[in-house]
């Protein structure tokens, strides 16, 4: 928690409760339905709340952006994401209904009033977006396809509307086809050795 307010130093006292009460929460439920390994569980903050945050130190959504969340698993990127930007609005997806009973229970508990949580696998979802938000799901040749259908014709930001991906390795491959993306070290702003190999991604769509 403490590398949050380090590098998130404009967080307001509501944010921080909320990303503070996030652990006994995953914790509690994590004893429950396996969310996060337990190894994991150790770096909760840094792994899975901070990691999601990196998108924040790239994109800045603007107020009543619409931002879907593809396989949140657990809820992340989006909850994370929710917290740090109240006036966005925010729909996270996935297909096992027990993970997703788990994402409604922590949005009801801290309060996160810009959340909407549904049991739906993204290929049977139509809603439109202004931005997908996803991490490490699947190839991006495999989830473009999947959620280019779910992307907004209406911009109102400063990049087009797309896809923003949190995924690490080796991507040239992957990105090479899409010829307007673009890649950011998270390793540039978080210094942690987690970061080293790990990407932020972004397609326009």
């Amino acid at each position: 928690m403490d590398d949050i307010k380090i590098y998130f130093p404009e967080l307001s006292k509501d944010q921080i409760i909320k990303f503070q009460k996030l652990y006994n929460l995953y914790n509690y439920w994590n004893s429950r339905i396996n969310l996060i390994s337990r190894k994991d569980f150790s770096f909760f903050y840094e792994r899975h709340v901070l990691y999601s945050l990196s998108i924040a130190k790239f994109f800045k959504f603007n107020k009543n952006s619409l931002i879907l969340d593809v396989g949140t698993g657990g809820g992340f990127p989006g909850i994370p994401l929710a917290i740090m930007f109240p006036e966005s609005f925010f729909y996270l997806i996935d297909g096992i209904g027990k993970k997703i009973l788990v994402v409604k229970d922590i949005i009801k508990k801290i309060e996160l009033n810009n959340v909407i949580a549904e049991k739906v696998r993204a290929e049977n979802f139509e809603k439109k977006f202004d931005f997908i938000v996803s991490r490490g799901v699947t190839k991006i040749d495999n989830l473009v396809p999947l959620i280019s259908k779910n992307i907004s014709n209406n911009c109102n930001h400063k990049i087009s509307n797309g896809l923003i991906y949190l995924k690490g390795g080796e991507l040239n491959r992957e990105m090479n086809i899409y010829s307007d993306s673009k890649e950011f070290q998270i390793k540039k702003i978080f210094r942690n050795d987690f970061f080293e190999s790990k990407k932020v991604l972004y397609i326009p769509l």
